[in-house]
């Protein structure tokens, strides 16, 4: 079975915060990978050397500093009431809502949904920020939000 159900994955809390509701339709599509699902993602579109974003070494993509093109900072809108991601996460990822990505945890925790409710839900997300990869099914953009309250955008 490609997913597990989101009330077994190991931080399903995330998507039931009191204070960040999320729809019971946008719950439907988040979906977890099991752990053999989510390693195939990561070995083939991440990372096949390391299993944690903490340690990308030299033919990693995501260690190539020219993968990275800019980088701000997340956690000031994520504190306010802002519902939206910042501006320049928005400008960069252009993509169609019904885009599938991936939120890329580590090697063994991976969560597939839609670029229109991952937007939606990003704040309940980024209580997972220990450097996840935010990628797209055949895209080129990435983000990494990291612990430290900032993000950089890039290219794989």
């Amino acid at each position: 079975m490609p997913y597990i159900p989101l009330e077994q994955h190991k931080k399903a809390w995330v998507f039931r915060h009191q204070s960040l509701p999320i729809s019971a339709d946008d719950a439907l599509q988040i979906k977890p990978m099991s752990s053999t699902r989510a390693i195939t993602l990561w070995n083939g579109f991440i990372s096949n050397q390391v299993d944690h974003p903490d340690f990308f070494k030299k033919g990693d993509w995501a260690f190539d500093q020219n993968t990275w093109q800019d980088q701000g900072k997340w956690e000031a809108t994520w504190d306010s009431e802002e519902p939206d991601l910042p501006a320049q996460i928005l400008e960069h990822l252009d993509w169609a809502n019904n885009t599938t990505i991936y939120y890329c945890n580590d090697r063994q925790h991976v969560i597939e949904t839609n670029w229109g409710v991952f937007k939606r839900c990003w704040k309940n997300f980024l209580f997972m920020d220990d450097g996840p990869l935010l990628i797209g099914k055949k895209r080129d953009q990435v983000v990494q939000f990291l612990s430290n309250g900032t993000y950089r955008i890039g290219h794989k």
